[in-house]
């Protein structure tokens, strides 16, 4: 790469470039603004942007794209997003556990928070029904596997209503 007047770089790592589409890596890159005669720098104007340039399609972003998850730990939170809310279930339709809501409830948002941002409606909705199928595997809902499912929902980002009528499909749907 030629050499720029006034960039360098202040960091790297792995992020999700939306232009290549996969996982690449990056370099932070911060500038100067320098006024410039006939293409020659000559007098600093204040400091640029920082962007983050990928690596191998060399398009820059704003910073804020390094908040997108990699495909590698968007897969892992989704694995581990599944499991929580089928263990959630199984406990919540388990009436010998008492005072596990709250660890159930703390664990549930521990896994979810940070992935419901970056799910569709339809990815939310779809872990949503994974929890209701499990919970129905056992007959019709316990008031422990709703209020679980109820968490669920929320910490999902759906609203009560959409909550209420994927658990209704749920039920309505033979497995």
């Amino acid at each position: 790469m030629p050499h720029i007047w006034g960039v360098r770089t202040v960091g790297d790592g792995e992020f999700f470039c939306p232009s290549c589409g996969g996982d690449r890596s990056y370099l932070r890159r911060i500038g100067r603004h320098r006024f410039a005669l006939l293409g020659i720098p000559l007098l600093p104007r204040g400091t640029a942007e920082t962007v983050v340039e990928c690596a191998a399609c060399r398009t820059c972003f704003r910073t804020d794209v390094l908040g997108h998850p990699t495909t590698t730990r968007f897969s892992a939170m989704l694995r581990d997003a599944v499991h929580t809310v089928a263990l959630a279930v199984l406990a919540a339709g388990n009436e010998g556990i008492d005072g596990s809501g709250t660890a159930l409830t703390i664990e549930l948002h521990e896994v979810l928070d940070p992935l419901a941002p970056h799910l569709a409606p339809a990815g939310s909705e779809d872990i949503l029904l994974q929890g209701a199928r499990i919970a129905l595997a056992g007959g019709p809902y316990t008031p422990s596997e709703r209020q679980t499912l109820a968490a669920v929902g929320r910490a999902l980002l759906l609203s009560h209503e959409d909550t209420e009528r994927l658990l209704a499909i749920a039920a309505r749907t033979p497995s």
